[in-house]
């Protein structure tokens, strides 16, 4: 468990819920997660194989970049890292793109991704993910800001050049390290907080 409280955040109860593009209608039955881009072997997998794949229970703290944190958040999901193993990431891959069902997109560097603690998150204190936390997955990198979590997630696309998601078109930071305060492009340290919403 963390004991420290990042630069600018501070602690609530509850998570607050953004959707920036609308919450999406989720058919379970035809939700596949892809791997594509520069990859060797694409792969698609349903939510039951994701279910089946678990590998990771921690407890770890959000973190929105509008300022407020979540403590202590008990998170189950498959490391990205082995979710990707059989798709053999190409080596000249820098950047990973995460796709959601209703349009948004996010992008981290690839080693952000591949850290020992990225997930693919699947439940949330014990339970399945709600819709509003971005049901049926979402990747959860605990060092970065949730706007990077991307909710209702379709897609992992691996690519050599950065392109900017949802938030990063807007003036957000490339990699958005909570605890370096990356919240805009080009800065570290504290800066003023967005006026609109962020997805978390």
């Amino acid at each position: 468990m963390q004991t420290q409280t990042p630069p600018g955040q501070k602690y609530i109860k509850r998570f607050i819920f953004y959707a920036a593009l609308g919450v999406p209608e989720v058919d379970i039955q035809q939700y596949r997660l892809k791997i594509s881009g520069l990859v060797e072997n694409p792969i698609e997998y349903t939510y039951d194989q994701l279910l089946t794949m678990i590998d990771t229970r921690y407890t770890r703290d959000f973190h929105c970049v509008t300022g407020w944190s979540v403590k202590d958040v008990y998170w189950e999901g498959v490391k990205i890292k082995t979710l990707v193993e059989k798709a053999k990431v190409k080596d000249e891959a820098k950047w990973v793109i995460f796709y959601s069902l209703d349009g948004y997109t996010s992008v981290v560097p690839k080693e952000d991704a591949l850290a020992e603690d990225s997930i693919i998150a699947l439940r949330i204190n014990g339970k399945p993910l709600s819709i509003e936390q971005g049901f049926p997955a979402r990747p959860f990198m605990p060092h970065l800001y949730g706007w990077k979590s991307a909710k209702w997630l379709t897609e992992i696309e691996f690519t050599s050049k950065y392109v900017d998601g949802y938030w990063e078109e807007r003036g957000y930071n490339e990699r958005g390290n909570v605890w370096e305060e990356e919240r805009f492009k080009g800065q570290g340290g504290r800066h003023h907080l967005p006026r609109r919403p962020i997805l978390t």
